[in-house]
């Protein structure tokens, strides 16, 4: 075994797995293997895990003088559908044909005699995560403005590419919002083992008052500040902020852009406002990010759209994130997650995501 830090296996090869009581998460030897069989190289693998996600689960690799990750599902079991690699491989490599700033993908493997589970391989994109701490080059007045602004751009941008040829493959736009309302209240049924009224209210609110899309368009599904690299910039080498790669693309649907949008502003944190399990990038608090109202302006003058139902996509994005953080939750009960340190304060964050979704509901009314 080479490491097991709260409770991530990663072991050498599938001979080490003997005994273990969860399945490894990377066996080093066998993705060398797979990687040299496809004509990637050859030499050893180094490894390191990066990302802050709590689904899915990535590693950069370095690997014949190449620097790549590889991205896979979390161990079962899981929803079906969920953790789809082939089909978020694919969406980048089509979204990049279209000239959407996403990693290339080098290679998607379904071989199970490999890590147990599918997964793919990108090339690693150069530059900044933006969470907890801003970049250097980009910490003041100006560069935080320029930091939030890109985002927008880069969510304008997204929503600009034409739904045709094989993007328009990629899903049907029609009926999405009702879609996600039904399926998200779904799922709380099938990982919760809590009740919360509100639960109920919010998708019956939700359904009884879904907008009328005004246009479609391809959807992120998790676009928010800690979901793109910014490209690098250095004291000696200033630039404006960019964003280089647009990042996990699990959630990746046709549908209605205001639900990014939606989801985008629920997750930008400004002061005042009280903290959610959904605030993964609290740096935007910090004194020179522009206001939301800034954001949307922004956004608007790219999508002149009617923005005055966007409380409700906010509603809904605070809704899916409860959902999904119960079943994170309800697997860490389960022990299917040790060591994580973010189950146990689902327990109050859960009901805190849900009073969220309520208060965003409220100013509609």
């Amino acid at each position: 075994m080479i490491s097991q830090p709260d409770g991530e296996v990663v072991v050498a090869s599938w001979a080490d797995t003997e005994g273990l009581e969860r399945p490894p998460l990377l066996v080093v030897d066998a993705v060398a293997e797979y990687l040299r069989g496809i004509g990637l190289g050859d030499g050893s693998l180094a490894w390191e895990r990066i990302g802050e996600g709590q689904s899915n689960v990535t590693y950069a690799i370095a690997w014949s003088a190449r620097e790549l990750v590889l991205r896979r599902g979390p161990r079962p079991p899981h929803p079906p559908s969920t953790h789809d690699m082939a089909r978020e491989a694919r969406v980048q490599r089509v979204l990049g044909a279209a000239g959407v700033p996403v990693p290339r993908i080098v290679a998607v493997c379904d071989d199970p005699a490999v890590l147990g589970v599918p997964f793919y391989v990108m090339e690693r994109v150069a530059g900044d995560v933006v969470t907890d701490a801003v970049p250097a080059a980009l910490d003041d007045g100006p560069g935080r403005r320029g930091l939030a602004f890109a985002a927008v751009d880069a969510l304008a941008g997204l929503h600009a590419v034409p739904l045709d040829g094989e993007v328009a493959a990629l899903g049907r736009p029609d009926g999405y919002l009702a879609r996600q309302v039904g399926r998200f209240a779904g799922l709380w049924q099938m990982n919760s083992r809590r009740s919360f009224p509100a639960v109920d209210e919010l998708a019956t609110w939700l359904a009884e008052r879904t907008p009328v899309t005004q246009r479609a368009s391809v959807v992120h599904g998790d676009f928010r500040i800690g979901n793109l690299m910014y490209a690098p910039s250095t004291a000696a080498k200033p630039a404006p902020a960019r964003v280089a790669a647009i990042l996990d693309w699990e959630m990746a649907a046709l549908g209605d852009p205001l639900a990014d949008l939606g989801y985008f502003t629920a997750t930008y944190a400004r002061p005042g406002s009280a903290p959610t399990p959904l605030e993964l990038t609290p740096v935007t608090r910090l004194d020179g990010f522009p206001e939301t109202a800034e954001l949307l302006a922004r956004y608007a003058a790219r999508h002149p759209l009617d923005l005055s139902m966007l409380p409700w996509y906010e509603a809904l994005a605070f809704f899916k994130a409860a959902v999904f953080c119960e079943a994170l939750y309800t697997r860490w009960l389960d022990g299917q997650r040790p060591g994580d340190t973010f189950g146990p304060s689902l327990e109050a964050g859960v009901p805190r995501l849900l009073e969220a979704a309520q208060e965003r509901a409220a100013v509609l009314g």
